[in-house]
């Protein structure tokens, strides 16, 4: 290519019909000082888009030495080019036999124990028929095998399976073409992907003092989604750990009680209360947990109206002013302090404020309490409506999701690729806010990378762009590496890592793409060369009679006389004469 370079940089008669600009187009676009081959990523529909808009108004050839290959950017053969294109190719146009892993679709995410689908798409380019396997590799271990056959008219597949996350944290997988025979290029038969297992398993303890059909109909909404678990104990037989579990259900709470409630205020350990007929409010009211009930002994049917207005989550109405009315005792409910109703009482059809069904949050502690035992007949009526359990499992599965959680917003987040292809630049991107969770432009960030395998250990600090703190780092070898982002002066910190492939996405290509450069040349009046038929291309741009050469003409008028400077002239002699006679008193 450089030859071709320095042809039309020194040729004498190109160089007096055009004037010639040289551009270097990877990623981006900038005017050539030298060609280096290093860039990661080929963007010729930017490149030509730029060259155009500079050169709108001129009549301006444009030659594209390329061998086609594009790896970013939208598709250069759908260009609207003002200008005529004459492609020069560069680069192997033999067709070999290869096998490449076209793309791999897959999920970033998985939950542990769960299954992921993987998606490998092959193409075969070649005429005979050929056998192959596809491998998933986790540790060097075949978690996946598959037989392939392609031919010429079978020449792309495929192949969908299902993973198991077996492992929590951040997996690394490789999927491999075994190579066929001849085949000249084996860098494409290769990619690695990475999924991030979440171990969010939600331990839930039920506490109960009575036996009822609710805890059987709470179980089974609660591990219907298989993240979750619920352990149950009857007051008396609980001798464990309640940090153990992210959250507990309090089921007919009395005296026996007291100890648990004990550590769940030490700790603000997060609960849910089930009142009914069997609990003691005289207990509960003694207890200073934020809410009251002046209950008596009789015991009313409370049914449920669901508040629109509810924000803490999301919540659909599934039915609830159709559901059997829950069961407990008489009373008026006094809360005193903040707190967001999802369920008002409804009694005998009148509509009251009194909750049925309410949360809240304060500090670190999430707490909801119902007002009524019977749900089980809630469940029963949701399945003879839809001839499903879905609805009232889901309703369940976002109460206890919001009651479990204990995620806070953190003040630090940091933003990265987990797999970045070899020689690529690695940018690391962090939002860093204040106290009141407002960005905060007025921290020094670093970052401190460190080689899994030589320890090797590089710092860099942060620039502030826009609303957001970035770093790029380049020319890191291949390998796994650990992060740590820190805000100076401060004790905040965020950890990661991510790994750098072998990956190479130029060497994916076994060929020029000499059939789309073809296409390009003709689209725009121009012609296709090859790199040996520089005296055609330079013939070509000679004698088209399109690219005339513009002559102008610049018409400038001399006065013979320089008037102006003979006036001034003048002026000043027959002003130095005044003087001299007014001197001399002869004026």
């Amino acid at each position: 290519m450089q030859d071709i370079i320095a042809k039309l940089a020194d040729d004498k008669e190109i160089n007096e019909k055009f004037d010639i600009k040289e551009f270097l187009f990877k990623s981006d676009v900038k005017l050539k000082d030298s060609v280096t081959f290093t860039g990661v990523n080929t963007n010729i529909y930017k490149g030509l888009k730029l060259v155009n808009n500079l050169y709108k108004d001129y009549v301006s050839p444009v030659v594209l030495l390329s061998d086609g290959n594009q790896t970013i950017g939208n598709d250069y053969n759908f260009i609207n080019s003002n200008q005529n294109i004459y492609p020069v190719v560069f680069g192997d146009t033999t067709k070999y036999k290869d096998l490449k892993i076209n793309q791999l679709n897959v999920n970033k995410y998985s939950y542990i124990k769960n299954k992921f689908p993987v998606e490998v798409l092959v193409h075969y380019e070649g005429r005979e028929t050929v056998n192959s396997r596809l491998n998933i590799y986790k540790k060097g271990k075949v978690v996946f095998s598959k037989r392939l056959k392609f031919s010429e008219a079978n020449n792309s597949e495929s192949i969908t399976t299902n993973l198991t996350s077996s492992e929590k944290g951040l997996q690394y997988y490789t999927a491999s073409i075994l190579k066929i025979e001849s085949e000249k290029n084996t860098k494409n038969n290769t990619k690695t992907f990475s999924v991030e297992v979440i171990d969010e398993q939600t331990k839930v303890l039920l506490l109960t003092s009575v036996l009822h059909p609710d805890i059987g109909a709470l179980k089974k909404a609660i591990e219907s989604n298989k993240q979750r678990s619920l352990d149950i104990f009857t007051i008396d037989d609980f001798n464990d750990q309640l940090n153990n579990y992210q959250l507990v259900v309090l089921f007919g709470v009395n005296n026996r009680f007291k100890n648990v409630i004990n550590e769940i205020k030490k700790h603000n350990s997060n609960y849910i209360l089930v009142s009914g007929p069997n609990s003691d409010w005289n207990f509960i009211n003694q207890q200073q947990l934020g809410f009251q009930k002046n209950a008596i002994n009789q015991t009313e049917n409370f049914g449920a109206i669901l508040n629109n207005g509810f924000l803490t989550f999301s919540q659909k109405d599934i039915g609830f002013n159709q559901f059997p009315p829950l069961l407990d005792k008489f009373g008026e409910v006094v809360i005193s302090k903040e707190h967001q109703t999802l369920l008002y009482q409804n009694i005998n059809g009148l509509e009251t404020k009194q909750p049925l069904l309410v949360t809240f949050e304060e500090n670190s502690q999430k707490t909801a309490v119902l007002f009524g035992q019977g749900i089980w007949k809630w469940r029963a009526n949701s399945f003879l409506s839809t001839n499903s359990f879905q609805d009232f499992d889901v309703f369940i599965g976002n109460l206890i999701q919001y009651v479990a959680s204990n995620k806070k917003r953190d003040r630090l987040e940091v933003n990265t690729e987990r797999l970045i292809p070899a020689n690529s630049k690695v940018i690391i991107s962090a939002f860093y806010t204040d106290q009141n969770f407002k960005f905060d432009n007025r921290a020094s960030l670093e970052v401190t990378i460190t080689n899994s395998e030589t320890q090797e250990v590089l710092k860099s600090p942060f620039s502030l762009i826009n609303n957001s703190y970035q770093t790029e780092i380049e020319s890191l070898p291949s390998g796994d590496y650990q992060y740590k982002v820190a805000v100076l002066g401060q004790n905040i910190n965020k950890y990661g890592k991510f790994k750098i492939t072998d990956f190479l996405i130029e060497e994916q290509f076994t060929r020029a793409n000499t059939e789309k450069l073809l296409q390009l040349a003709d689209r725009t009046g121009g012609k296709l060369y090859y790199k040996s038929q520089f005296k055609d291309l330079k013939e070509e741009l000679l004698t088209n009679t399109s690219y005339y050469t513009i002559q102008k003409s610049i018409t400038k008028e001399k006065n013979l006389i320089d008037w102006k400077w003979i006036l001034c002239i003048v002026i000043s002699l027959f002003s130095t004469e005044w003087f001299i006679r007014k001197y001399h008193g002869k004026i």
